[in-house]
């Protein structure tokens, strides 16, 4: 016999339930990745429908299932909108060590109005790269995940980034939660 257990999200995403799910044992549930929009989670505004954020379960407390940020996306589609002819697409993957033990694999992208040379792409990406890396070591885990999720870090990186190119769209594409804190 299967019973309900109610996920929530982490409390630096708001504390709300975002799913109900089945499960017969409740060492099922652990580990489970829940997926849903940022929409479902903030109900703000329409614009974040297309961005997906991933919760895995860590702790279950009765049929309260808690979670951890996994990792976001933008959608498929979405991504595939912000190209356009005669732009230039820049992309940078970078592993940040986050000053509370968790390590964050973050996808940045940037999206020119006009083709850019090589140069000014390897700018973006440094400057990409050291916004990044000093997030990581000033904030903790939870403000990190906000801030790549709501667009502080990309805002952060258009800011700087604008005096070498004139760019369209600055834009965490995805993140990845790679590394949490050995439990002591």
């Amino acid at each position: 016999m299967k019973k309900w257990f109610t996920v929530y999200s982490p409390p630096y995403f708001g504390g709300n339930d975002i799913a109900a799910i089945p499960a017969s044992d409740d060492e099922k549930v652990l580990s489970r990745v829940i997926e849903t929009s940022l929409y479902n989670l903030t109900k703000q505004d329409m614009s974040q429908m297309n961005i997906k954020m991933y919760f895995q379960v860590t702790d279950i407390k009765g049929e309260r299932v808690e979670t951890v940020f996994k990792g976001h996306e933008y959608s498929r589609e979405y991504l595939r909108s912000l190209v356009r002819r005669g732009g230039t697409r820049m992309d940078g993957i970078f592993d940040v060590p986050v000053k509370d033990g968790y390590g964050v694999r973050a996808y940045a992208a940037a999206f020119s109005r006009r083709r850019l040379n090589p140069s000014q792409e390897n700018a973006i990406r440094r400057i990409m790269r050291e916004i990044l890396l000093e997030k990581g070591k000033d904030l903790n885990f939870d403000q990190l995940a906000q801030e790549l999720v709501l667009g502080k870090v990309a805002s952060d990186i258009y800011n700087k980034a604008i005096k070498i190119a004139p760019l369209r769209h600055v834009g965490v594409r995805k993140s990845k939660l790679i590394e949490m804190p050995k439990a002591a």
